[in-house]
């Protein structure tokens, strides 16, 4: 018996397990059925989806909405009202953001519109990729600290990403100086 054979096979197995705990921005039929799986059990779990939130240094927080996301939350919402995701409904969720990777971002600032002109964007080794949606909340909440917290929403093109990317997301003031940076590693979601 050829000793090959059998690491040969369990390399490929590897192979095929890390592509899967890639990214995708495109789901297939079993990727939906997975997610919409994975959202129906996680109304047991408070930390469904860690695999999709990013804390940098500051301790403000970026959850990452791919397409695997979006569905399982929405199969979360379905299963915590007791009902079935519908088809269309499955449709909708996949269409809402299709080509972009949306990022929801929470911020600390030090007054009430202290994100209202901020730009995000993506770094990608040399190359920056500019936000095509851009929601900053205008009057952040006051936090129990005195420092105010602003959530907001950034959507960028997937043209230039890959579901394995490591990339930057840096957010700077309307001076252009950077004030936020978080480290997303897309490898480690679905």
């Amino acid at each position: 018996m050829n000793r090959a054979l059998p690491t040969l096979a369990v390399l490929a197995v590897l192979a095929v397990g890390s592509e899967a705990l890639a990214a995708s921005f495109t789901l297939t039929d079993a990727d939906r059925r997975a997610a919409i799986r994975t959202g129906e059990r996680s109304v047991t779990s408070e930390t469904f989806d860690g695999e999709w939130r990013v804390t940098n240094g500051g301790g403000e927080t970026a959850t990452v909405l791919t397409p695997f996301h979006r569905l399982m939350v929405a199969a979360r919402h379905a299963a915590f009202k007791n009902e079935p995701l519908k088809l269309n409904e499955v449709d909708r969720v996949l269409k809402e953001n299709a080509g972009r990777l949306v990022v929801w971002v929470s911020l600390r600032g030090r007054s009430e519109e202290f994100a209202r002109f901020y730009v995000p964007r993506l770094v990608a080794a040399e190359r920056e990729i500019r936000a095509s949606f851009v929601q900053n909340e205008r009057t952040a909440s006051r936090q129990e600290d005195g420092a105010y917290m602003a959530r907001c929403v950034y959507g960028f093109p997937i043209q230039e990403l890959t579901g394995r990317a490591r990339v930057a997301l840096v957010v700077a003031d309307s001076d252009g100086h950077d004030v936020s940076r978080f480290t997303i590693d897309l490898a480690g979601m679905r």
